[in-house]
């Protein structure tokens, strides 16, 4: 069982609305400050003041890259995911090219993460920076479940960190057999990041018992105000 404290720190509190505003942008800075998440993920543009926000803080500046469905030309998520380090960005939720990937092009997809976590790792060191981490949103719920494991492969070939179910566009949201095929496929050592539609601590522990080792959601203060670990305890045994 998860102290409090070890429990915000597995969350990934997520603001992606496309109508957030700079007064959104920094009271979700402020509740990330005061609960110590592991990261607040914000869209490319808000990237620079939420890194001020949070400046000397413990919690890391995340955005997504090639969002909602990683269609981008690949130069043009290399460009983004270095301008995203750039300006402060310490993780990439970077979207697989789902087209590419159910067409077949799997060379296209392998080179595109290749030469995507390859620029992060130079522009981090340019920028004097800790290591970038890069997850990969593969999108389950438009992937077979040889699809899912394909998709898997190359992106943990590829030198990614995390393997993330999807990015909350999707329909459906993080799937425990989901959690629990990647996590098999990617074995221990690697990150496994539940996203969409996480709104409740049985959804969220589900989850992590699958083998999640973060989540993203919108619903960080709720989930942590509502975590209570002794009752947990209580309802398994």
């Amino acid at each position: 069982m998860y102290t409090k404290e070890q429990f915000a720190k597995l969350i990934d509190y997520t603001l992606i609305r496309p109508t957030a505003i700079e007064d959104d942008i920094i009271n979700i800075c402020k509740e990330a400050r005061r609960y110590h998440f592991a990261a607040v993920v914000v869209l490319p543009f808000w990237v620079s003041l939420a890194v001020r926000e949070l400046e000397g803080t413990d919690v890391k500046v995340c955005t997504p890259i090639g969002f909602p469905h990683g269609a981008n030309t690949r130069s043009t998520k290399v460009y983004e995911a270095k301008n995203a380090v750039a300006n402060g960005a310490e993780e990439l939720d970077v979207v697989m090219n789902v087209g590419a990937l159910k067409s077949g092009d799997y060379e296209y997809v392998r080179r595109e993460l290749s030469d995507l976590v390859g620029a992060v790792s130079l522009s981090g060191m340019t920028q004097e920076s800790n290591r970038v981490l890069v997850k990969v949103i593969i999108e389950t719920p438009f992937l077979t479940k040889e699809e899912k494991v394909i998709a898997c492969e190359i992106a943990r070939d590829a030198g990614a960190d995390y393997i993330k179910t999807s990015t909350g566009t999707a329909p459906n949201g993080a799937m425990k057999q989901d959690v629990q095929l990647i996590r098999s496929i990617v074995g221990p050592s690697m990150g496994v990041k539940a996203a969409g539609g996480i709104r409740t601590i049985e959804h969220a522990m589900d989850l992590l018992d699958a083998g999640a080792s973060r989540l993203g959601t919108s619903t960080g203060v709720i989930l942590l105000e509502a975590y209570n670990p002794d009752e947990l305890l209580k309802h398994a045994k």
